[in-house]
């Protein structure tokens, strides 16, 4: 089963050694946006490759550090907007829900 974790970094304390084993994917405005249905292929895809333990990391108002985004074994977009850090999580969490329904066949994402 495909473990997600959400970092906060906002507080500046570091965290990096809670990345160790996951695939970690930094939310930064330069990473990739997908679809709906690509991001559904891309959580099917961490369900099949090691590790399975997948970090979404999302930053403050001053994004991320760099070398927290050059750690990252992929970079996403939520899309051009700036979002306030407590949105960024809600869409993200409601993202990552409308893949798994898409990958189980439910009428959610219709």
């Amino acid at each position: 089963m495909l473990r997600f974790e959400v970092v906060d970094v906002r507080d500046g304390r570091p965290f990096e050694h809670h990345l160790t084993g996951f695939h970690v994917v930094c939310l930064d405005r330069s990473g990739m946006a997908l679809a709906s249905v690509d991001l559904a292929a891309f959580v099917r895809e961490r369900e099949e490759l090691s590790p399975q333990r997948t970090a979404f990391v999302i930053g403050g108002a001053d994004g991320l550090p760099p070398s927290v985004l050059e750690a990252a074994q992929t970079r996403l977009s939520l899309g051009p907007a700036t979002l306030p850090h407590q949105l960024a999580r809600v869409v993200l969490v409601e993202q990552l829900y409308r893949a798994t329904t898409i990958l189980r066949g439910e009428p959610y994402h219709r």
